[in-house]
């Protein structure tokens, strides 16, 4: 069993955990776009999701992709915005401790003597208060989502925090919400981009 660190947007954190999070899509690879086409390949027998990235000159195999988010039974790691006291600005995360109060962007407003906001990619693993194991790992393209998916990716708890008309989006219609979200995080022109993605389904550890 391996452990990993993800990073979560603040409403993805708040989705995991009030239970409304149970999947998350991370495109495959960007290399395909150098390399040519990506398809998907069947589940080895050490229980990974494989891509293959073909080149098109040559028509082979250039490499074989593991999913970098692991296989069930692995460990992530939550990494998400972050602040300490603010006396200790100017202190890089190496040199902070378990002594150091740690807020979270995803929670309320903060309390007196909060410092600056520190992005996910600096928390360290200490810091991290949501553990997730992967309970299943598969490669697809993004608009292949089905309504359930869409609904485990925390869409809805995402659209009710958004003062937009995605609130108005009728219930069946899960999908919508997600190609919102996505382009949310990705940009507007990610939809329709339909890349492969890695879909990861997790639990979190208590």
């Amino acid at each position: 069993m391996k452990e990993r660190p993800i990073p979560f947007k603040a409403a993805m954190v708040r989705a995991v955990l009030s239970g409304a999070k149970t999947q998350t899509r991370r495109i495959a690879s960007t290399r395909q776009c150098v390399l040519g086409e990506e398809f998907p390949g069947p589940r080895g027998s050490d229980g990974f999701s494989r891509a293959y990235l073909m080149h098109r000159a040559s028509d082979r195999a250039d490499m074989l992709e593991r999913c970098p988010y692991g296989q069930p039974g692995d460990s992530l790691w939550v990494r998400e915005a972050w602040r300490t006291v603010a006396e200790a600005d100017q202190l890089p995360p190496r040199d902070l401790t378990t002594a150091h109060r740690i807020w979270h962007e995803a929670d309320e407003a903060h309390q007196p003597g909060a410092g600056k906001y520190r992005p996910p990619m600096f928390m360290p693993r200490w810091a991290s208060r949501i553990t997730l194991e992967v309970t299943g790992v598969r490669v697809e393209r993004l608009q292949d989502i089905s309504e359930a998916d869409a609904i485990a990716e925390g869409s809805r708890s995402w659209a009710l925090e958004q003062d937009t008309p995605v609130k108005d989006i009728p219930a069946g219609e899960t999908r919508l919400m997600f190609r919102q979200l996505w382009e949310h995080i990705n940009g507007s022109d990610s939809w329709d981009a339909n890349p492969w993605v890695w879909a990861v389904e997790f639990r979190r550890l208590p």
